[in-house]
């Protein structure tokens, strides 16, 4: 029957009595299917009322599409399956940024993943000592990996690398001066500024030096009684060139050790692998940061390290005892997924080629080049088989993540230019179709040409990421 008035609108008992919501109600639930429903029949009752047969943007029905009762279930399906995409879902990677923020930064490999589904789908040991019989402490398994991987005393995990620098001032310099560079008084996003987190542990900022030039005599004039500790961050997501002067970690440590203080190290990203700081020259690793002497050493789990986000504490077991007594300690924990994900991700650091086998950051960033131009072209050379003209092209990229800020390394894009083909959609429609796909696209766009950085796209991806540029671009592959 054809809808034309109000009075024909079906009722909602009879409308959802119908057999093509009962999989509907298996899939969604009871309430979210009768909450569309009357949703829809409302805003089509006020369409038939007021705008004669235009229900907001969508037509209520004309000649050739009658609005019918089919038509209303189909909107309504089409509405539950809208409200129930994830706000958090997967998406292709094709911008050659491999620490992306905005995309989640280091992703898994299915080993981590399947890893993480097996031991979350069930219950797990996570505060249990089985040797005992009685309850353990959910950091042991992954402190005890840190100190072997390390070579460090000892190591606390907490929920991201602010609550680690918080927790370090709050233990050891609470109402006390920590000395600290003006050149490194940085904001490193997300409002995180360093004086901040200093004020919020109640230590007592003790700038020394200029923005661009610091001397050890800077921080030596500092020394008081009322000094706690000496503090280095890692400017990691911007460089001072010119007229600068630095000291280095080893001399900070020297120095606070002849006055019997510690030096803390908010070293921010935490580059564990050897090949990848070859890669990222002044990028300093933890292990360096430990060979220099440094006492208490803070980084993150999910940049150069590749896992999931976390803040990763290590250094001497006098000043890391009293963090674990630390009411904060509790406050920053971890739950057990990110856990189970960095014992997963810090195992393969044992073996280099496991490492750089499982760790997608790790394989990302160190394929050899002439490998990613072949696998560049492969692709390059289904797209033009499927009528998108497309071009290798040399390119750059980014570590992302705030790390390596002056550093781009040489890559390889696919490259297609819309204005070679006749009947697409402008270079933006198309790039907002890829991002509004099922499996979101996102690339580059420079100069109305697309850009597509395979390094990080995965290769069982590429199969998707075809697809989406086809329905994209409006043009049908030959078979």
């Amino acid at each position: 029957m054809t809808i034309k008035h109000p009075r024909d609108l079906p009722k909602i008992d009879e409308f959802l009595g119908d057999e093509c919501f009962a999989d509907a109600i298996e899939m969604y639930g009871y309430t979210p299917t009768i909450e569309a429903a009357r949703t829809v029949i409302d805003e089509t009752r006020s369409a038939l009322l007021n705008q004669g047969n235009v229900c907001d943007d969508e037509p209520a029905g004309d000649d050739e599409t009658p609005l019918t009762c089919g038509l209303l279930q189909q909107r309504v399906l089409d509405r539950l399956a809208h409200d129930a995409k994830p706000g958090i879902r997967p998406v292709i990677n094709a911008t050659g940024v491999i620490l992306h923020t905005n995309l989640g930064r280091a992703p898994f490999s299915k080993k981590i993943a399947d890893a993480v589904h097996e031991i979350t789908s069930s219950y797990s040991s996570l505060e249990y000592n089985f040797e005992q019989k009685s309850r353990g402490h959910r950091n042991t398994h992954v402190e005890k990996l840190v100190c072997e991987l390390l070579d460090v005393e000892a190591a606390i995990v907490v929920n991201n690398n602010a609550a680690g620098v918080l927790l370090v001032l709050s233990t050891l310099a609470r109402n006390r001066e920590v000395i600290v560079s003006r050149g490194e008084l940085v904001e490193i996003g997300g409002s995180f500024r360093i004086p901040e987190i200093m004020e919020e542990s109640r230590a007592i900022l003790r700038g020394v030096g200029t923005t661009n030039r610091t001397h050890l005599h800077d921080y030596e004039r500092a020394l008081t009684e009322e000094t706690a500790a000496l503090l280095r961050v890692h400017t990691s997501n911007f460089r001072l060139i010119g007229f600068t002067k630095s000291v280095s970690t080893k001399e900070l440590a020297d120095l606070a050790h002849r006055h019997d203080l510690p030096l803390i190290y908010d070293l921010g990203s935490g580059c564990l692998s050897a090949d990848l700081a070859a890669l990222l020259p002044g990028e300093p690793t933890v292990a360096s940061s430990i060979e220099d002497g440094a006492d208490v050493i803070c980084f993150s789990g999910d940049k150069l390290l590749g896992g999931p986000q976390a803040g990763i504490i290590v250094g001497k077991e006098r000043y890391i005892s009293a963090m674990r007594t630390h009411p904060l300690l509790r406050t920053f924990r971890c739950d057990k997924m990110t856990l189970i994900a960095l014992e997963q991700t810090l195992r393969l650091y044992f073996d280099d080629e496991l490492a750089r086998r499982h760790i997608p950051i790790l394989s990302m960033a160190l394929v050899e080049p002439e490998e990613l131009k072949r696998r560049t072209e492969l692709f390059t050379d289904r797209l033009n088989a499927c009528g998108i003209q497309a071009t290798v092209e040399p390119s750059s990229m980014v570590m992302g993540g705030g790390t390596a800020p002056e550093l781009y390394l040489d890559s390889w894009a696919c490259v297609i230019d819309p204005a070679l083909h006749e009947g697409v959609p402008s270079p933006s429609v198309i790039d907002s179709n890829l991002r509004a796909s099922s499996r979101p696209v996102i690339c580059r766009l420079i100069h109305d040409r697309l850009f597509f950085d395979l390094r990080t796209v995965r290769s069982d991806e590429e199969d998707l990421l075809l697809e989406n540029l086809l329905q994209s671009m409006n043009i049908e592959c030959p078979s």
